[in-house]
């Protein structure tokens, strides 16, 4: 039997083989999970997403299941117990990025309704038919959308890190043209 065709960063290894099919880039509106995954990408910048896959479960509990609400509360003492989980990344920048985040984030929703409905206004500002590439670092609609989430307040946020956002979250097919679930997810 013939192994399906997938994206190539993919490769032959099982662990991005289930991730991959089963959720990458599979649409996400749920306010909470995008708020995840933002920050989940945001961890990653200089790690293996693999790394960040295997310790997800960690971030869930530490993170009280990404509620960005409890995380934009975050005080001294909720940052020194995180420095101290040794389940996560213990980046201070990072951790501290991620409260600011949090309080920028709840800002954009109360403004457009959800962070979901940010990413559709502007997603339509460009060609929806703007083919990702995973390959890439980044797109123009990701350099737009980073500049100005860098305006709302956001810390520890690029083209880069939007752009992978982007593909994972399903906001926009990043799948490769070849790939089986470019067709299944094309939207």
């Amino acid at each position: 039997m013939k192994d399906k065709i997938r994206c190539s960063w993919c490769s032959n290894d099982q662990f991005y083989k289930n991730y991959h099919d089963k959720e990458w880039g599979v649409p996400i509106s749920s306010d909470n999970k995008l708020f995840e995954f933002l920050i989940l990408e945001i961890f990653q910048a200089g790690l293996s997403w693999r790394t960040i896959l295997k310790k997800r479960k960690n971030f869930i509990c530490a993170f009280d299941d990404f509620d960005y609400f409890k995380v934009s509360n975050y005080d001294k003492e909720k940052i020194k117990e995180l420095l101290t989980n040794k389940g996560i990344i213990r980046n201070k920048l990072k951790i501290k990025s991620t409260i600011m985040n949090a309080k920028s984030f709840i800002k954009i929703r109360k403004k457009y309704g959800s962070f979901y409905r940010y990413l559709l206004t502007n997603k339509e500002k460009y060609d929806p038919k703007e083919h990702l590439d995973p390959l890439n670092n980044f797109s123009p609609l990701a350099v737009n959308i980073s500049m100005d989430l860098k305006k709302k307040g956001f810390k520890f946020i690029g083209p880069k890190i939007v752009y992978a956002y982007l593909m994972a979250t399903g906001i926009v097919n990043g799948h490769q043209k070849n790939c089986f679930r470019y067709s299944e997810l094309n939207t």
